[in-house]
């Protein structure tokens, strides 16, 4: 029998239960078994991590940026080291396949630290500006104790997003992951020890949002959040954090359009089609979930897209050839299961899917899982629920339009304004619909294929500010405008 996970928070430089003693258990949602237990977090968890991080900052800010970069990088080299045990954790805790944690989500991770240790290195944090009779310089610095929080789906990999801009950048970091995925988190934490980082410099608290992430948003001795979650979420954070004058950065949801056009080269689109559509289950805030191809070729696609999904390979994250494992948990099945109802209802057709794996059809050590079969469902308006409201699982709409116009009002008619993919052979026609479509990132022909150099973020309630490269280390600096006779 495998030893139970024990999950504690990582503050000021070790290893803490909960102040109050409480925990939460740790679910493989695979399974439904319970693998371990978290600590519980609430204000006075978060105070004690922020009473560390502000006494850790001013030697944290004052050290070279080439010595914060190479610190991160040694913990980029301690991730690459790990990565086997890192991402059969992320596998256990979040329900994906074991191939994906191993190939994306961990090296991902590692990459994230590394690029942000370059970056800094690269970084004009103090800029010159001359005008005919005056100097100004612009300073950089940074801004305090950064509140980072972190969703569920892709654990590690978006953790890593958070907080290696703020460590590059000089601030000192609280951060929380998601209760539903909190051990490679915790992993991080002992790992950043290992890796040279100064006690207080990196704390890790672990708990429900309503109490531990509550508690984070609303310090007054932490001046900047950064998340990435729900879109109602995000809007909570900002009615609490605006009052405050706080700095926040929000990356919310998505309804994104995946647009596929009948020049673009058919074998490529379906597979980019599938990939964008049910990767790591659907629950990437960056899933084309929404399905538009060009009439002429309509059937066809309907056709080889069904076929391939319905092929999806769904079972045991640890096995080799899953292509599908589970939900994050038997709660976000519920609510999955309930948005197809909701499909049905308003008259749309369930092409494949639509419903939980019979026992029989799994594994026999996952059979007590939190599983939904990849779904495509046809029929369906665009101003309808379903292809309004994001689900966040193995569900996608699949409708026709007629031409370009068409394609880019289709699209756009949506709250949501995140990502975007187009298939066509045409670049020139690729990049008109890059100029209309009202979304923050637009992909042409591929899907996922990512410079972190370049801004990430959306438009509309996908969310407030950019993440990556220099933009992610502005948000961690507060300008300053110095200025003198020349």
């Amino acid at each position: 029998m495998r030893k139970p996970h024990v999950v504690e928070n990582w503050i000021d430089g070790r290893s803490h239960g909960s102040v109050g003693g409480e925990s939460l258990p740790v679910i493989e949602p695979a399974t439904g078994a319970e693998i371990g237990r978290m600590a519980a977090s609430g204000a006075a968890d978060v105070d004690l991590a922020q009473t560390a991080a502000a006494r850790a900052f001013p030697a944290w800010a004052a050290l070279p940026a080439a010595e914060r970069a190479a610190m991160l990088e040694r913990l980029a080299g301690l991730v690459e080291r790990d990565v086997e045990r890192l991402a059969l954790l992320e596998s256990a805790d979040s329900g994906k396949p074991l191939s994906l944690a191993r190939s994306v989500d961990i090296p991902r991770a590692a990459a994230n630290l590394r690029f942000f240790a370059e970056a800094v290195r690269e970084w004009k944090a103090d800029e010159d500006f001359r005008a005919p009779h005056a100097v100004s310089r612009v300073m950089r610095r940074p801004s305090g104790v950064a509140g980072c929080i972190s969703p569920w789906n892709l654990p590690l990999y978006l953790f890593t997003w958070k907080i290696a801009p703020a460590l590059a950048a000089g601030c000192t970091v609280v951060a929380k992951p998601s209760e539903e995925t909190p051990m490679t988190a915790a992993a991080l934490g002992e790992l950043s020890a290992e890796a040279g980082f100064p006690a207080g410099v990196l704390n890790v608290v672990q708990g429900r949002g309503a109490e531990c992430g509550a508690a984070i948003v609303r310090h007054p001795g932490i001046p900047m959040i950064t998340f990435t979650g729900g879109t109602a979420t995000g809007a909570h954070i900002m009615s609490v954090a605006g009052p405050m004058f706080k700095r926040t950065a929000l990356e919310l949801g998505g309804k994104n359009p995946t647009i596929v056009f009948a020049d673009a080269d058919f074998d490529a689109a379906i597979a980019g089609a599938v990939r964008a559509g049910f990767q790591n289950q659907g629950q990437i805030c960056l899933c084309g979930s929404r399905v538009l191809v060009e009439r002429g070729m309509y059937e066809r696609f309907r056709e080889a897209f069904v076929e391939r999904v319905r092929a999806l390979r769904v079972g045991d994250p640890m096995d080799a050839g899953t292509e599908q494992g589970s939900l994050v948990s038997a709660a976000h099945r519920g609510k999955v299961a309930a948005a197809v109802e909701r499909a049905r209802a308003e008259g749309g057709r369930v092409l494949c899917g639509g419903r939980a794996p019979e026992r029989s059809e799994l594994p026999e050590r996952v059979r007590g899982g939190a599983y939904w079969l990849p779904t495509v469902i046809e029929g369906l308006p665009m101003d309808c629920a379903t292809n309004q409201e994001e689900i966040f699982g193995p569900v996608v709409t699949i409708q026709a339009f007629s031409d370009e116009a068409d394609a880019v009002r289709l699209a756009n008619e949506s709250v949501y304004g995140l990502a975007a993919n187009v298939w066509t052979a045409d670049h020139a026609r690729g990049m008109r619909m890059a100029e209309q479509l009202e979304f923050g990132i637009v992909w042409i022909n591929t899907w996922m294929l990512r410079d972190l150099r370049v801004p990430f973020g959306g438009m509309k309630r996908s969310g407030v500010g950019r993440e990556g490269g220099e933009e992610a280390l502005r948000f961690f600096a507060e300008p300053k405008s110095v200025t003198w006779p020349g």
